[in-house]
C-alpha cells in the first residue's frame, strides 16, 4: 500500500536527493502517521475502557502521543525544506533533526506517565476483564504498528532520514509494548495472574528504551558526526577518478540536513603540472562533486614533487616509521628541504581521535625517529585529527 501511495503522490519519488521529494516523503509519512494513531487510540481507549486495564488505556494515550510527535515531525519537514535566507544562508536542514529530538523527548515523556501509573496499578492492583473484542483490538493493533515500522523504515532508509528512523523505531517498540499487554491479559484469562501492572511497567520500560535510543539517533547529527562510509567512498572515488589526483586528504564533510552537504579536501598534484590546467580539472572535480553528489565543494589544491627517487624514498621511510607508531596513522603533504648541515623533513600526521597518546607525545616519538636516521634529519610535522571517524 505504501508503494502504491508513493508512486501516486510522489512525482520523481526516486530523486531522493532533491528537498522537494525528500519533503513529500516526510509529509506522506507524517499524515498517514497521523491517521494510523488516532484509529489506534480510539480503539485502544475503547478495549481499555471496557476491559478496565491500566495498561491497555496507557497504551492508547501512547498511540496518541504518536499522533502528536507525526505533527511535529510533519512541521520539521516543512521548515527543513524551506530555501535559505539571510538569517539561515545554509538552509533549514537541520530542523528534520530538530523534530526528531522533539519526538524522542514526547516519547520519553509517554514512557515515564505509563511507568509511574503502572506502579500506581501494582500498589493498587485491579483485576483486567477479558473479551474476544478487546483482544482482537490488541492484535490488530499490532499489525497496524508493524505496518506503519516497516513503511517509516522504508522511508527512512530511501531519504536517509533520523526522524522517519526515530518513528520506525518508535512503532516497533509499540507493537513489542502491546504483544506484551495482549499477554498479560492471556496470562490472567487462563491462569488468573494479574500482571497488568508489571506488564505495564514492561511496556514503560520499553517505550524508554525506544526514546533513548531515538534521543541519540537525532542528536548526533546536531552534535557533529562521522559522515556515512559509503559517501566518503563515493566522494574519494569520484575526485581519484581523476588521473592528475595522485592523493587526496584533509576531507571534511559538514552536514547541515540531509540533502545538505558542504564539503572540503585537498588534493595532490603534480608540482610539473601546468597550473592553469591543474585549476580547470579542481574546478570540474567541483563541479561533478555537486552534480552527482548534491554536495558543495572547496578543493585546496597541492603540488607535490613526483619522479624524484630521493624523496619519494624519504617519504616511503616516513609512511613507515609513523604507522610503526600505529598502524592508523597516515601522512600527507611531505616536503624535503636540504640545508648546509641537516635536512627538515616538513609533512602532517593524521591521527585518529582515539589515539592512545597525546599530540605531544606523538610528535616527540616522530621527531625521535627521524632524527635516528644517518643523514642529519629533523621532522617538522603538523598533526591533523581524522574527522571521518576511522
Amino acid at each position: 500500500m505504501f508503494s502504491y501511495l508513493v508512486r501516486r503522490l510522489i512525482p520523481n519519488s526516486e530523486d531522493t536527493a532533491s528537498p522537494a521529494v525528500r519533503e513529500k516523503y516526510g509529509t506522506l509519512c507524517s499524515l498517514l502517521g497521523i491517521f494510523l494513531n488516532v484509529l489506534l487510540f480510539g480503539g485502544k481507549l475503547f478495549a481499555g475502557l471496557l476491559s478496565g486495564s491500566i495498561a491497555i488505556t496507557a497504551d492508547a494515550f501512547n498511540n496518541l502521543s504518536d499522533a502528536g510527535s507525526s505533527i511535529i515531525t510533519l512541521a520539521g519537514f516543512r521548515l527543513a525544506g524551506k530555501k535559505p535566507d539571510p538569517d539561515h544562508p545554509f538552509g533549514h536542514g537541520r530542523m528534520e533533526y530538530i523534530a526528531g529530538f522533539v519526538v524522542s523527548l514526547a516519547i520519553l515523556l509517554m514512557g515515564v506517565e505509563l511507568a509511574r501509573s503502572s506502579i500506581d496499578k501494582l500498589l493498587h492492583p485491579e483485576a483486567p476483564e477479558f473479551s474476544l473484542l478487546v483482544a482482537g483490538i490488541l492484535a490488530a493493533s499490532i499489525a497496524v504498528k508493524l505496518y506503519m515500522a516497516s513503511y517509516n523504515r522504508y522511508a527512512a532508509d530511501k531519504v536517509s532520514s533520523p526522524a522517519m528512523r526515530a518513528t520506525s523505531l518508535d512503532s516497533l517498540s509499540d507493537s513489542v509494548a502491546t504483544t506484551v499487554v495482549l499477554l498479560s491479559m492471556l496470562v490472567y484469562r487462563f491462569f488468573h495472574i494479574n500482571a497488568d501492572g508489571a506488564c505495564g511497567l514492561l511496556v514503560a520500560g520499553f517505550i524508554l528504551l525506544a526514546g533513548v535510543r531515538a534521543a541519540r539517533e537525532t542528536l548526533q547529527p546536531l552534535l557533529g558526526q562521522p559522515p556515512e562510509p559509503e559517501f566518503v567512498r563515493r566522494v574519494e572515488e569520484l575526485v581519484l577518478s581523476h588521473g592528475q589526483v595522485l592523493g587526496l586528504h584533509d576531507l571534511v564533510i559538514h552536514d547541515y540536513g540531509p540533502g545538505r552537504r558542504m564539503i572540503s579536501l585537498h588534493v595532490e598534484v603534480s608540482a610539473a603540472e601546468d597550473i592553469l590546467v591543474t585549476h580547470d580539472m579542481i574546478d570540474n572535480i567541483e563541479k561533478q562533486l555537486s552534480r552527482e553528489l548534491g554536495c558543495a565543494a572547496i578543493i585546496h589544491m597541492d603540488p607535490i614533487l613526483v619522479g624524484d627517487a630521493r624523496i619519494d624514498e624519504l617519504r616511503l621511510r616516513t609512511a613507515g616509521l609513523v604507522r610503526g607508531i600505529d598502524p592508523r596513522l597516515t601522512i600527507h603533504d611531505f616536503r624535503v628541504v636540504t640545508g648546509p648541515t641537516h635536512t627538515n623533513l616538513i609533512f602532517d600526521v593524521v591521527a585518529p581521535f582515539d589515539l592512545p597518546m597525546s599530540d605531544d607525545e606523538l610528535r616527540r616519538a616522530v621527531e625521535e625517529g627521524v632524527s635516528a636516521w644517518e643523514g642529519g634529519y629533523y621532522a617538522v610535522l603538523t598533526i591533523d585529527k581524522d574527522y571521518l571517524g576511522k
